[in-house]
C-alpha cells in the first residue's frame, strides 16, 4: 500500500506520454518523421501516427494546391518599358520528404524564386508581346519554375500574371497610338466602299450608254421619289441631250 500512490503517479505519467506521442493526421496531411535525426523511409499518415519525443521529430505537410500571389515586380521591358507586374502561382507538395529535406522552407523558397523569374523572363519581352502574348508567357513561367522546383519535390501546376500597371504617359500614348488605328482603319473601309461604289456606277454608266432610254426611266423614278416625300419644290433634271435638241431648232428657224 505504501507504493500505491508512487505506481499511480508513474502510470498516469506513462498514460500522458502515450497520449501526447498519438496524432492525427487529415487525408490531405502527411508526415515527416525524424527518429534520431534521421529521416525515415516513407511519410506518414493519414489517420493516427505515434511519434516518441524527444526520440522522434514530426513535421506535418500539406498536400494541398496552394495558392501563392506573387508580389508586384518592377520590370524593364525589353522596349525599356518600365511596369509594375504581379502574379499567383498554383503549387502543390508531391514528395513531403524532399519539400522538408532539400529546402529550408519550399514555401518561401518558391516565391522568392517565382519573383526572380518573372522579372526575369518579362524582361525579354516587348510591352505589346506582354499585354498580347499573355498565354504564352504564363507557359513559360511554369515551365521554369516547374523545372527549378521539381528537386524539391514541388509541382508547378500554373502561372497566371494577374495585373500590368502602365505608367500614366503610356497609357496616354497607348490610348492615341488606339484612336489612330480606328481613324486608320475608317479611311480604309470609306476608300473600299467608294472604289466599289465607283466600279458600280461605271458599269450602270455602260448600261445607259447602250440604251439611253434608260436615262428618262431613270428621271422618272427620281420625280416619283421626290413627289413621295410631299415636297413643295420639285427640281426637275433636263437632260443635257434635249438642250442640244432645242439648240438646233433654233438653228434652222
Amino acid at each position: 500500500m505504501l507504493f500505491a500512490p508512487p505506481l499511480l503517479i508513474v502510470l498516469a505519467i506513462v498514460a500522458f506520454y502515450i497520449f501526447s506521442s498519438i496524432k492525427i493526421l487529415n487525408e490531405y496531411e502527411r508526415a515527416v518523421v525524424f527518429r534520431l535525426g534521421k529521416l525515415l523511409p516513407q511519410p506518414k499518415g493519414p489517420g493516427v501516427v505515434l511519434v516518441f519525443a524527444p526520440i522522434d521529430r514530426m513535421m506535418r505537410v500539406s498536400l494541398r494546391t496552394i495558392v501563392m500571389d506573387v508580389p508586384p515586380q518592377d520590370v524593364i521591358t525589353r522596349d525599356n518599358v518600365s511596369v509594375k507586374v504581379n502574379a499567383v502561382v498554383y503549387f502543390r507538395v508531391m514528395d513531403p520528404r524532399r519539400a522538408i529535406v532539400e529546402v529550408e522552407s519550399y514555401h518561401y523558397a518558391t516565391s522568392q524564386l517565382a519573383q526572380t523569374t518573372l522579372r526575369s523572363v518579362l524582361g525579354q519581352v516587348e510591352l505589346d508581346d506582354l499585354l498580347s502574348q499573355r498565354d504564352k508567357l504564363n507557359r513559360q513561367l511554369q515551365q521554369i519554375l516547374d523545372e527549378h522546383t521539381d528537386i524539391w519535390g514541388i509541382k508547378v501546376s500554373a502561372v497566371e500574371v494577374k495585373h500590368v500597371d502602365l505608367p500614366a504617359d503610356m497609357q496616354r500614348a497607348m490610348a492615341r497610338q488606339a484612336e489612330a488605328e480606328r481613324e486608320k482603319r475608317a479611311k480604309i473601309i470609306h476608300a473600299e466602299g467608294e472604289l466599289e461604289a465607283s466600279e458600280k456606277l461605271s458599269q450602270a454608266a455602260s448600261v445607259i450608254a447602250r440604251e439611253p432610254v434608260t436615262v428618262t426611266l431613270r428621271y422618272l423614278q427620281t420625280l416619283t421619289e421626290i413627289a413621295s416625300e410631299k415636297n413643295s419644290t420639285i427640281v426637275f433634271p433636263l437632260p443635257i441631250e434635249l438642250l442640244g435638241m432645242l439648240g438646233s431648232i433654233r438653228k434652222d428657224r
